[in-house]
């Protein structure tokens, strides 16, 4: 079977909201990667560039898998206008045939270390030869969240030092945590794999909540996965969530009701222009902080009042 891939260059911030109303409009796959870099082969899966190099993306060339007869022009100026661009970016478009798309992006996607220990690490590559490694193994999908875009490895890094400080029950992390808008499902599966005792993944998306259960089966890993309005009852020591600024200002009084005094949050996938605005809305019940930033993205952290 044949495809349609259609390939752009948009500045780095403005890639993921792209890539997700692709998504949303039909695309079956959508790859980010450095713009300026020389465009990938088939290479080993631990020879890829690692994390310093991508942070220092400044332009994001974006690849859509679509339908063969698809219209493009309509289908990008309809993500553009989606993702609040002011304008539909240029595009290039070409046929390609299954095994091109399937070596294609596995050769975009290879083993990322976040923090010390912490692997995420496509099916197709073995994991890494540390033994004290702890291995998420996740493919590119319909979901967003793979590792590779700079507010999920904030998220990630952020969740690895926020877990090492609970105290454990036998093998498990006292600390019952909550993904909330989970995608892939990348930060529930590393707060398993992590040790939380427990671990609830929320979307609003059923593709994100399929992507999020199988990968949850992928990893043997226990997580409850669920719309919004199915969110179990009860306190969580640990919020993250990484979606976009206006539902983030949005889930404020959410996020409170569900915490007590000490819980600790984190939020992404906010520019670093809209931190203020963000921060503003937690205000109240949140000493909220930008705790780091990287390629124009903020992560915002801290503590319930």
């Amino acid at each position: 079977m044949a495809w349609l891939r259609l390939q752009m260059e948009v500045r780095a911030p403005l890639a993921e909201a792209l890539s997700d109303a692709l998504l949303d409009l039909g695309a079956h796959s959508v790859t980010i990667e450095d713009a300026h870099a020389d465009t990938p082969e088939e290479t080993a899966c631990y020879g890829e560039p690692g994390v310093d190099a991508i942070a220092a993306w400044q332009d994001s060339r974006i690849s859509a898998i679509v339908d063969l007869h698809s219209d493009a022009r309509a289908l990008i100026e309809a993500a553009a206008r989606a993702a609040g661009m002011a304008a539909a970016p240029d595009y290039d478009m070409a046929r390609v045939d299954d095994d091109d798309w399937v070596r294609r992006t596995q050769s975009q996607f290879s083993p990322l270390q976040v923090g010390e220990r912490l692997w995420i690490v496509p099916s197709w590559c073995a994991p890494p030869p540390a033994g004290d490694a702890i291995v998420v193994r996740l493919d590119p999908g319909l979901a967003f969240g793979t590792g590779s875009h700079a507010t999920t490895r904030l998220m990630l890094g952020w969740l690895q030092r926020a877990l090492r400080e609970h105290p454990a029950e036998g093998s498990r992390l006292a600390c019952r945590v909550l993904d909330y808008g989970c995608g892939s499902g990348i930060l529930a599966l590393a707060a398993a794999k992590l040790g939380a005792s427990d671990v609830v993944a929320i979307d609003l998306d059923s593709r994100a909540l399929e992507a999020c259960a199988q990968n949850a089966r992928a990893n043997g890993v226990s997580i409850r996965i669920g719309l919004p309005q199915a969110l179990p009852a009860g306190r969580y020591d640990l919020i993250v969530s990484n979606i976009l600024a206006r539902p983030l200002v949005d889930l404020a009084p959410r996020f409170a009701a569900c915490t007590d005094r000490g819980a600790r949050i984190a939020l992404s996938g906010v520019l670093v222009e809209q931190a203020t605005q963000v921060t503003a809305a937690y205000t109240s019940n949140f000493n909220l902080r930008v705790e780091a930033v990287s390629e124009g993205w903020a992560l915002l952290a801290g503590e319930r009042r």
